[in-house]
């Protein structure tokens, strides 16, 4: 069940990026209840298209546009932005849940994995965000939420090139918020710590592996470091998102909303 009014951002376009990840999914899952037109994006054709069935059991096929692309590419960031507007019109809120993660200590670190990770963590995610930025500054209205992380406000061992891409990421939201603000845009960045994805499973799998004990065991590990004892759920993340995006956040602007289960307090 929803917690949000199901017209809360009725007649408002959303872009989803990342939209085949747990958060992204349920995010775009979340906003179609609230009454948005939604963009749907990310790399995977297939898991795309399952996710376009199930919006499609709560939106009208016309409220929803589903485009492949992969935006480390220039024209794909184009193309990709273009179409969405023509398709649904002017673009407010822009979620980007694309993303990638990996941990390496540092002296195991290339520069293809390095310029890897900063590439769609933070420079094309960037990029992208310009282009959709243009016509909310100009129509001085919108809302854009990026997806950081914990790891972007703090370190950790053998994460280097990761928390350098979020902390990349958390910047860019502090200085953007400031500039966007004085034409009606709201920049916030959302800051999970371990939530239930395949990509926090990928990540504990690695811990183990580096560790040499089970899968099992570095879970309980992780969990057991977060005072709620638990993993954040992708719903959990998705409402944060969510809020953000309405009028009840107006005034929050350039903040990195931690959701941490108590693990990070600053």
């Amino acid at each position: 069940m929803g917690i949000f009014a199901a017209d809360c951002l009725a007649g408002k376009h959303v872009l989803i990026t990342g939209a085949t990840g747990g958060i992204g999914w349920e995010a775009a899952k979340t906003t179609a209840q609230m009454g948005a037109s939604i963009t749907i994006t990310g790399r995977n054709l297939a898991k795309l298209k399952q996710l376009e069935t199930e919006l499609l059991d709560i939106i009208d096929s016309s409220r929803l546009y589903v485009h492949a692309a992969e935006i480390t590419e220039q024209k794909d960031r184009e193309m990709l932005v273009e179409s969405a507007q023509q398709k649904l019109g002017f673009i407010y809120g822009l979620v980007n849940s694309a993303g990638a993660a990996g941990g390496k200590p540092v002296e195991e670190l290339d520069q293809e994995f390095v310029e890897r990770l900063m590439n769609i963590n933070y420079t094309s995610t960037l990029l992208l965000t310009q282009l959709v930025y243009q016509d909310m500054r100009e129509k001085r209205q919108g809302t854009i939420v990026n997806l950081a992380s914990l790891s972007g406000l703090r370190g950790t061992a053998g994460n280097t090139a990761y928390a350098a891409s979020k902390f990349a990421v958390v910047g860019w939201t502090q200085s953007m918020a400031l500039e966007a603000i004085e034409y009606g845009v709201r920049v916030n960045a959302v800051c999970p710590g371990y939530v239930d994805t395949e990509m926090a499973r990928a990540s504990i799998r690695r811990k183990a592996d580096n560790q040499g004990i089970s899968y099992g065991q570095a879970l309980e590990q992780a969990t057991a470091s977060i005072p709620s004892k638990r993993l954040s759920t992708p719903q959990e993340v998705a409402n944060t998102i969510a809020y953000l995006l309405t009028d009840a956040a107006q005034n929050i602007v350039g903040e990195s909303v931690k959701i941490s289960g108590g693990s990070v307090m600053r």
